[in-house]
């Protein structure tokens, strides 16, 4: 992805990830986002996704980081339902999460297996995920924010 790419409305929706989470708690979500926060966000080291409020939620955004780990390309991503991140097993598991958050407006203890485009598991913990918000406090997604992971074996 080439952030000078962007339109105008996706740089705003995607900076919300870092203004709703520096709202929320008090910090910035990475560093380097007071000069450029897209570019920043991209770049992190930390894994970092964001879905809409649509009916069934559509990632709009997932770094260089989070790309790797869900083995697709920005385009893809932003096809991809978010509810297909996880295993159908687990999706329970994750929608109880998103009522969570909803209700809390962020937490930092999430664990979860998410699951890769070639069907690749690995298990995330201590994520942080969030509500978005625009500037006059409209809901405009979820994100999540992650910096420990494990590949699963088809054994674990």
């Amino acid at each position: 992805m080439n952030t000078s790419d962007l339109t105008d409305d996706e740089r705003r929706r995607i900076s919300c990830i870092s203004e709703s989470y520096a709202r929320l708690s008090g910090k910035p979500l990475v560093a380097g986002s007071d000069t450029d926060p897209i570019d920043a966000l991209w770049q992190a080291p930390i894994a970092i996704v964001a879905h809409g409020t649509e009916a069934d939620p559509v990632f709009f955004f997932g770094n260089r980081t989070a790309l790797t780990l869900f083995e697709m390309d920005f385009e893809a991503f932003r096809r991809l339902p978010s509810r297909f991140s996880a295993e159908p097993l687990l999706r329970e598991e994750r929608a109880h999460l998103l009522e969570r958050v909803t209700r809390d407006g962020i937490i930092s203890d999430y664990a979860g297996v998410r699951i890769s485009a070639s069907g690749k598991r690995f298990r995330i913990a201590n994520a942080s995920v969030w509500n978005l918000t625009d500037g006059s406090g409209n809901a405009v997604g979820q994100a999540a924010a992650f910096s420990e992971w494990t590949e699963l074996t088809p054994t674990n």
